[in-house]
Parts: structure tokens; C-alpha cells; sequence
């Protein structure tokens, strides 16, 4: 038994974290399951319950646990991956797609699926080591997943809370709506918290939300800057044809491909 289960996770590291071209395969197949769940947990909140939103529910619940399981199983140390917030984040998924087939289907579960976002920086990971025009684009790529999975686990915590409390927020789309007017300080007036509760997370939102909403939309509308250290003063972040360094004025060496298209 132990000298299966030891061939069973040689295979699975090899599939994981193997360099062969069968892995590669593999992790861009995982990499496309997991951008299709991504996508299915956010339109899903738009969409009436019908049976056979359920069906597929069951299906992703059954493949994200053989997923987690083989992941824990290849991990170096299985109990440390099991601690991760990632892995709790899968957990809570998986559970959320099995509850309605013992309960009732509760609002709130298909807003809570939204935790598959934090699948997303998996995402980052991956593409970091495999493609050159990731690298090139790092940061505003990184900006962009920030902000998205801002947006929407705010809306998330917004919908679950007031669904039954504001008679303004009466679907995953109104949710949304209140999110971003709030966080681009838009304030229409057409949704307004009027619990105490409702007050106090918009105050949240704002005090804690629009700035970091605001770095992130301008960290991906800026400029791309090169980084390379300055030698004699340390600036990383340079215009990708400089030569001068606009901190002290050393001259910069950036490496380059000849391309800055």
C-alpha cells in the first residue's frame, strides 16, 4: 500500500511540478479550468437558479476536490498546503457547491464561490514562468486581477449582507452597481444603506476601498516603466528607453530587447 501511494504522488509531483511536456500540457489544461471556473462563479450570481445550473454545480464540486486532493497529495508537505488560505478558499468552494443538495439553496452560497478568484494569483504564478509577454506586463496584469477580485468580493460581502435588509439591493447586478458607484465616488443616490450595519460597511468601503481602488485603476492606466536599479541611487522604476536616471542623473544601463512596440 505504501509503495502505491508513493508511485501514486511521484506521478502526481511529476504532473504538478515536472518540466516533461506532459506536464506543461497538464498545467495549461488546469490553467483553463480554472480560468472557465473563474468565469462561471461570476456571471453565475447574474443568472436565475435553474436545475441545471445544479447539475453543473455538482460537477465542479466533484472536479475541484479530485483537483485538491491531487494538489495536497503532490504538495511537499500536505498538512502546510492544507493551512494555506488558498486551500481554504477551495474548501469553502467545494462546500458551497455541495450545501444545496442537503439544504436549501441559500442567496448567499453562490456569491460566497466568488473565494475561486483568489484561484487567480495561481493564475499569476504560472504565467510568470511561462510566457515572456507576462513578464513584460507583470505589473499592470497584476493590477488588473487585484482590482477585479476587489470589485467583486466587495460586491459579494455587500449582496450577502443587505439582499434581505435594503430594498435597493435585490440581485447580484444591484450589488455591483452600489460597489462601484461607491468605490469611484460617484454616489447617484438611487441605492442608499439605510441600516446601521449597511452605513458601516459603506463607510468601510469608502475609507478603506477608494484609495486602494484608485492606486490600482492607476496602476494599470500609467505608463509601463522598466525595472532595474539604479546603481548609485537605487530608482527601480525607469521610462523604458532612458538613459539618464531621472532620480540623480547616473547614467542607466537597462538591458533591452530592441522592442519597446
Amino acid at each position: 500500500m505504501t509503495d502505491v501511494m508513493s508511485r501514486v504522488r511521484a506521478n502526481l509531483r511529476q504532473l504538478y511540478f515536472g518540466s516533461s511536456t506532459t506536464s506543461q500540457v497538464w498545467r495549461y489544461g488546469l490553467l483553463v479550468f480554472d480560468v472557465l471556473t473563474i468565469a462561471y462563479f461570476v456571471i453565475a450570481p447574474f443568472l436565475e437558479p435553474e436545475p441545471v445550473h445544479f447539475k453543473v454545480d455538482y460537477t465542479l464540486a466533484v472536479l475541484l476536490t479530485l483537483d485538491y486532493v491531487a494538489r495536497m497529495i503532490a504538495s511537499a508537505h500536505p498538512g502546510r498546503y492544507v493551512l494555506t488560505f488558498t486551500s481554504a478558499a477551495d474548501i469553502v468552494v467545494i462546500v458551497s457547491l455541495i450545501i444545496p443538495a442537503f439544504f436549501e439553496n441559500l442567496a448567499f452560497l453562490r456569491v460566497v464561490r466568488m473565494m475561486r478568484l483568489m484561484r487567480s494569483y495561481h493564475l499569476l504564478r504560472e504565467l510568470r514562468e511561462t510566457s515572456r509577454w507576462f513578464r513584460q506586463n507583470e505589473e499592470i496584469l497584476h493590477s488588473t486581477v487585484n482590482l477585479f477580485v476587489f470589485i467583486f468580493v466587495v460586491t459579494a460581502i455587500v449582496y450577502v449582507v443587505e439582499v434581505d435588509r435594503n430594498a435597493g439591493i435585490n440581485n447580484y447586478l444591484d450589488a455591483l452597481y452600489f460597489t462601484v458607484t461607491t468605490l469611484t465616488t460617484t454616489g447617484f443616490g438611487d441605492i442608499t444603506m439605510t441600516d446601521s450595519i449597511g452605513r458601516l460597511m459603506t463607510v468601510c468601503i469608502m475609507i478603506f476601498g477608494v484609495a486602494l481602488f484608485l492606486r490600482l485603476v492607476q496602476t494599470i492606466f500609467r505608463p509601463t516603466k522598466a525595472l532595474f536599479p539604479c546603481p548609485e541611487c537605487g530608482l527601480k522604476r525607469h521610462d523604458p528607453d532612458a538613459v539618464y536616471c531621472k532620480h540623480c542623473g547616473n547614467v542607466v544601463n537597462i538591458p533591452t530587447d530592441g522592442d519597446w512596440s
